[in-house]
């Protein structure tokens, strides 16, 4: 039995157990497994391959539910094994700690406390990266990680490239994940982010062990390539389908369509100036011909200027499918003026398709980007001047 019963009933209760992932930590793992064995022994090791004695460790540990391999395949890995074994188990939860010694078992009840206020949520133990002996590779990452975090989610979170942590592993049953390496531990987070899985955080303690006797396998030329490829890719799917996907999410949801109304259009946050802005530079986006991409520039950009983002979303699509041969026509015929004598004449009929653009490129280009200022500027001053008789009118009633 646990040193302390009572939370092994916690642990019962939830349906919780502990998830340790090794790769040649033989002289750490049998503390580790020791010490959480303090709280609970719902625990499981996945071996990923270790080449020194941390086989024969737990082969002297016949209570604790393990899995070995060969084959050293990446962290990722393990926990991805980790957890299936633990869902398989009939375990709701599952917290991964470290088998170097880093993350301290002591720290397993906020992880307990935590869920019991928020059981739908991923629980991070946020470390404190302020302390001397954090490596200076750790702390570049952390900031690295929470950075890329905030711009693939809008969520701010304390510590996104901690280990230590606790997946409701019935929130995840259905997730099929691509990544082997260290960059798991940021597409769990991403994606269950992008599903409407909560993150919270807890504030724990680590321990860095000196720098001599320091055991890590994070390689920093490799593993920040890995996840800088893909914080790429998680960016890209970002900008050209989840925001656009939850923005029309929310305009089908009538609470949600009021609130951005009340946030956005009618946000005392934002200036009239601000708002009049963001729709001319929506309407601007909209019909720049960057056909494909207009979208995706335009909230990369609108995040980038500090824009309000719902309002730049709405106007650029402007250049929705019935729109399109308005944008064409009139497109050509601004070109025209460029052309001068060039120029082709176009009719407006239905005949007018994206196709038509390949007539001649050129005035299409110097057309389109005109017609873009233009009705940029003109949306724009509108917009600015019925934001101040709105605001007058409302004004006066009051």
């Amino acid at each position: 039995m646990t040193n302390n019963p009572s939370y092994q009933e916690k642990f019962d209760d939830l349906h919780a157990c502990v998830l340790i992932p090794t790769y040649n930590n033989e002289n750490t793992l049998s503390k580790v497994i020791q010490d959480v064995s303090e709280y609970t022994l719902n625990i499981i090791v996945v071996n990923d391959g270790s080449t020194d004695g941390s086989l024969e460790v737990l082969q002297k540990l016949p209570q604790v539910k393990s899995i070995s391999y060969k084959q050293n395949k990446g962290k990722g890995w393990a926990l991805r094994q980790g957890i299936e074994i633990a869902r398989q188990a009939g375990y709701d939860y599952a917290i991964s700690i470290d088998s170097d010694g880093q993350h301290l078992p002591s720290e397993l009840p906020r992880f307990l406390e935590k869920a019991e206020q928020f059981p739908d949520a991923i629980i991070i133990g946020a470390r404190n990266m302020d302390q001397e002996s954090v490596p200076g590779k750790s702390s570049f990452g952390h900031k690295f990680s929470n950075f890329w975090f905030k711009v693939e989610t809008g969520i701010s979170a304390p510590d996104t490239q901690s280990g230590y942590r606790m997946y409701p592993l019935f929130l995840l049953e259905d997730m099929r994940f691509i990544t082997r390496k260290y960059e798991f531990e940021i597409e769990v987070l991403v994606r269950a982010a992008w599903k409407g899985v909560k993150i919270e955080s807890v504030p724990v303690s680590v321990y860095y062990a000196p720098r001599e006797s320091r055991v890590s396998h994070f390689r920093p030329f490799k593993d920040f390539s890995r996840i800088s490829v893909l914080n790429t890719f998680l960016v890209i799917i970002t900008f050209l389908y989840i925001k656009p996907r939850n923005f029309f999410r929310a305009l089908w949801n009538k609470k949600k369509r009021r609130q951005l109304l009340d946030d956005h259009l009618l946000s005392p946050h934002h200036s009239d100036e601000l708002k009049a802005i963001s729709i001319a530079f929506g309407t601007f986006m909209g019909i720049v011909p960057i056909w494909g991409f207009q979208l995706a520039t335009a909230i990369f950009l609108s995040i980038l200027l500090k824009l309000n983002k719902t309002l730049v979303i709405l106007t650029a699509n402007i250049s929705i499918p019935p729109m399109i041969p308005v944008i064409i026509f009139l497109s050509y015929k601004m070109g025209a003026y460029w052309m001068g004598v060039d120029a082709l004449d176009l009719s407006f009929d239905r005949n007018i398709t994206l196709q038509t653009i390949y007539n001649n490129l050129q005035q299409y280009i110097f057309g389109s980007i005109t017609l873009a200022v233009v009705a940029g500027l003109t949306f724009g001053i509108l917009s600015y001047l019925l934001l101040k008789i709105f605001k007058r009118n409302t004004s006066v009633v009051a």
